[in-house]
C-alpha cells in the first residue's frame, strides 16, 4: 500500500509541475525557463536573483509560486513518510505471479527500492521524452486556457538587473491604445520606455524611426521597467 502511495504521489508530483510549467508559459516566460521555474519553485532549489525578479516582478507569476512551493512541501513530507514505511523490514504475504508468497523481512525493502528507482525512471522517461508528454501538456494547456484560470500573453522578458529595469517582446494587440500611431506620438519615451525593434511579418526593423507607425500585430522590442511596460503594453 505505501509502495503503490508513493508512485501515486510522484506521478502526481511530475502533473503538477507540468501544470505550474504551462501557467508560467502562460505569463510570457519562455517554455524551457517556464519548466526549470515550475521545478525550482516545487522543490524551492535552484533559483539565481536574475530568474527570481522574473518570478516576483508579477503577481501571477507570485500566486503560481506561492501554490508550488506548497503543494511541494507537502508532496515532500508525504514522499519522506510512504518511502521510510516502504523499505522498513516486515514479512508479508505477495501474491504475484512467479514471485513466492512469502518474502523474508531482509528482502523485501530491496526488492520494493528496486521498484521505486523503476518507477521514478519510467515516469520521467513518460514526462519528457514521449509524445504522451506532449499530448498531456497541450491537453492541459487547453484546459488551463479554456478555463481562464491564467489568462495568455504574448510576453518574453529578460530582467538585466535590479531595479525591475529589462527587455521585453510584446505583441501589439487588438484595443491597444498605440495601434496605427507613430513611436513619436504613443508617448513611451515619457514612461522611460524605449523601442530597440519591431518584428513585423518575420522582418525585424532595428532601431525604428521616431514616424514609424506601430501596426497591430507588431512585435515591440523594449527596454525599459518591466512592470511600466507591462501596464502601457501588455
Amino acid at each position: 500500500m505505501n509502495l503503490l502511495l508513493f508512485i501515486i504521489v510522484l506521478i502526481v508530483s511530475f502533473v503538477i509541475v507540468r501544470i505550474g510549467a504551462i501557467a508560467f508559459q502562460l505569463t510570457g516566460l519562455e517554455w524551457s525557463l517556464a519548466k526549470f521555474q515550475a521545478l525550482s519553485c516545487f522543490t524551492s532549489t535552484g533559483f539565481t536573483t536574475r530568474e527570481a525578479e522574473l518570478i516576483t516582478s508579477d503577481p501571477r507569476r507570485r500566486r503560481i509560486a506561492s501554490v508550488l512551493i506548497v503543494l511541494g512541501h507537502a508532496g515532500f513530507v508525504t514522499m519522506i513518510a510512504t518511502f521510510a514505511n516502504t523499505i522498513r523490514p516486515r514479512a508479508t504475504k505477495l501474491s504475484i505471479p512467479f514471485v513466492p508468497a512469502y518474502v523474508p523481512p531482509w528482502l523485501q525493502p530491496w526488492m520494493n527500492l528496486v521498484i521505486i528507482v523503476a518507477a521514478i525512471y519510467i515516469i520521467y522517461k513518460v514526462f519528457t521524452n514521449t509524445k504522451l508528454a506532449r499530448k498531456l501538456t497541450d491537453a492541459l494547456r487547453k484546459r488551463i486556457i479554456k478555463k481562464e484560470i491564467i489568462k495568455s500573453v504574448s510576453r518574453e522578458e529578460l530582467a538585466l538587473a535590479t531595479g525591475g529595469y529589462g527587455v521585453s517582446k510584446i505583441q501589439v494587440s487588438e484595443g491597444n491604445a498605440i495601434v496605427g500611431t507613430a513611436l513619436s506620438e504613443s508617448e513611451l519615451r515619457k514612461d522611460d520606455i524605449t523601442v530597440l525593434a519591431i518584428i513585423r511579418d518575420d522582418n525585424t526593423i532595428p532601431n525604428p524611426a521616431a514616424n514609424r507607425k506601430i501596426l497591430l500585430g507588431d512585435e515591440l522590442i523594449c527596454f525599459g521597467k518591466l512592470d511600466i511596460i507591462r501596464k502601457r503594453l501588455a
